[in-house]
């Protein structure tokens, strides 16, 4: 179970993974000392999977952020784990889904520009053999990175 004290200190680490033991103390009213011990039993019981950089697409050339809809022809175990493999090899796919509705994956892309994404659609997507369909969404815009969790 999380106190409210395990909440403020998941909040702040979601804003600012950088902190030290010593500033999440100050932030918490705590010591140092019971801050990094806090922090460590969050990481051991999981509830802090990890520590990332948020890179800027733009500045790595990837210009194009897309939502790509998969849509199965053929279901079944083994076309699910084909499938999977293939998603896990490509570094452009960011994001995979399996989803309830129509489409059976959503698929959160990034590419250099749209001959990329093409490629990436006609040249590795569409020849597998449990894909009958996909549908593409171009991001034009992003209204809310990516922000942290409630907590």
């Amino acid at each position: 179970m999380l106190d409210t004290t395990d909440v403020r200190l998941l909040s702040a680490l979601q804003k600012n993974a950088h902190l030290t033991a010593q500033e999440l103390g100050e932030l918490l009213n705590l010591s140092s000392s019971q801050a990094g011990r806090r922090r460590q039993r969050l990481e051991s019981e999981g509830y802090i999977r990890g520590y990332v950089a948020r890179l800027d697409p733009g500045q790595l050339g990837l210009n194009v952020q897309g939502f790509v809809q998969v849509h199965l022809g053929v279901h079944g175990p083994e076309h699910s784990r084909s499938f999977a493999r293939l998603v896990h090899t490509r570094p452009e796919i960011t994001g995979a889904w399996t989803m309830t509705g129509d489409a059976d994956y959503l698929l959160r892309v990034y590419c250099a520009d749209l001959p990329a994404l093409n490629t990436l659609i006609h040249d590795v997507l569409l020849p597998h053999p449990a894909v009958a369909r996909v549908h593409s969404q171009i991001v034009m815009d992003q209204l809310k990175v990516d922000g942290p969790l409630p907590t």
